[in-house]
């Protein structure tokens, strides 16, 4: 056996997914939160020592074990200095969103938590798309206690970035660093909301790696992998170079309870135009879309007809877009984009990424047993608000 074999990358998952839980409507009543990482007892601990450490706004700092690098051991770096000046800059992130869903008592309120760093004095603050994605109500409370009604600036899925706003002229705001100079070693510190109640909590470890390519919710993104604690409700708060600059935004970890020291951050240099875009657009308008939803369909029998082939299949082509102007129709499935050989939607994402608006791009098709080519003229049509509650609009 090879021993040059890269090792499978663990599943992740959102580090504020476990805790959601959901309030009926008049019901005095809350259901439980569900598939924490965490047992109930470290939970209650956990809260048991958040309220302590609120009495006298005392950093809670885990260190993470050494893992045996060699640039620097972070146990001995007493970054207490760096922490004091960095933690007014991260902020505690909860949300309220109603479903409808399917219960017997109508809606229901689900809630949510997450982390965010400010941007700007003025109330900017970046955060990640999956922590306030569908969100009714977002609130925002600094460091020493306020808190704020937010309003929603503009996301990017793609990126799993959003920004929010909160009306408020004195905020602290982080350096932002150079995560393209980031070096496997070097010592990195989050600052997050771990959990949705203990705000202000600070972990540190090393980078792990750089350019890790991982794959959560069917977008491909590369990201810093770092040994420092990450927990559910960290999502969207600041991962920390030795010097307190901002190198990313945390956004994943390892979902295996058997697995630790596992965490991810989105690179800060891989988005900053995305965040300056966000805040003057709302959106993202200089990377090409097809508005069309795709769907991976790996068995055939899962629809009771054995005539469909396995693979990616158009199931939304968004009337007036990129992908309808081209004549991509819905059952088109698609063998190839740009020369590369399409197995997912990840697979078409990637070739986007690529591109710029303006390029034309061979897409093959097979429609009704035939192969054909069409041309797509990439563009950045503004019409993915009515394919946004599809799985896998792209």
């Amino acid at each position: 056996m090879s021993t040059n074999t890269p090792p499978e990358i663990p599943q992740t998952e959102r580090s504020h997914k476990p805790l959601r839980n959901s309030t009926m409507i008049g019901i005095v009543s809350a259901i439980g939160i569900s598939s924490v990482l965490l047992s109930g007892g470290a939970a209650y601990a956990g809260t048991k020592i958040a309220q302590e450490q609120a009495s006298n706004n005392t950093p809670i700092v885990q260190q993470a074990p050494n893992n045996g690098s060699t640039n620097v051991n972070v146990t001995t770096i007493d970054v207490s200095d760096v922490v004091e000046k960095l933690r007014p800059s991260v902020v505690e992130i909860s949300t309220e969103s109603i479903s409808s869903g399917n219960s017997i008592f109508g809606q229901y309120i689900s809630q949510g938590a997450g982390s965010g760093v400010v941007y700007s004095q003025d109330g900017y603050i970046i955060t990640n798309n999956h922590v306030i994605d569908g969100a009714s109500v977002i609130k925002v409370k600094t460091l020493d206690g306020t808190e704020y009604t937010a309003t929603l600036v503009g996301t990017d899925p793609q990126t799993d970035i959003a920004i929010i706003k909160v009306d408020a002229n004195n905020l602290v705001p982080a350096t932002l660093g150079d995560s393209d100079a980031i070096r496997v070693g070097q010592a990195a510190i989050a600052i997050g909301n771990p959990l949705g109640s203990l705000g202000g909590s600070v972990t540190t470890g090393t980078i792990s790696a750089v350019g890790r390519e991982i794959t959560i919710d069917n977008e491909t993104m590369t990201l810093l992998q770092t040994d420092a604690a990450i927990n559910p409700g960290n999502s969207g708060g600041g991962l920390f170079d030795i010097n307190g600059r901002l190198v990313g935004i945390v956004n994943a970890k390892n979902s295996s309870t058997e697995i630790e020291g596992l965490g991810f951050a989105i690179p800060i240099s891989d988005v900053t135009g995305v965040i300056q875009e966000l805040i003057q657009n709302g959106r993202v308008t200089s990377r090409p879309v097809l508005n069309v939803t795709l769907q991976n369909i790996e068995d055939n029998n899962i629809y009771g007809d054995t005539d469909i082939e396995p693979g990616v299949y158009v199931v939304q082509v968004i009337e007036g877009g990129t992908a309808d102007r081209a004549g991509l129709k819905v059952g088109d499935r698609v063998i190839s984009f740009d020369g590369k050989e399409i197995t997912s939607a990840a697979d078409v994402k990637q070739v986007l990424k690529q591109h710029a608006i303006g390029d034309q791009v061979e897409i093959i098709i097979n429609r009704d047993g035939k192969e054909m080519s069409l041309t797509v003229d990439l563009q950045n049509y503004d019409l993915q608000s009515s394919a946004k509650n599809m799985n896998a609009s792209i």
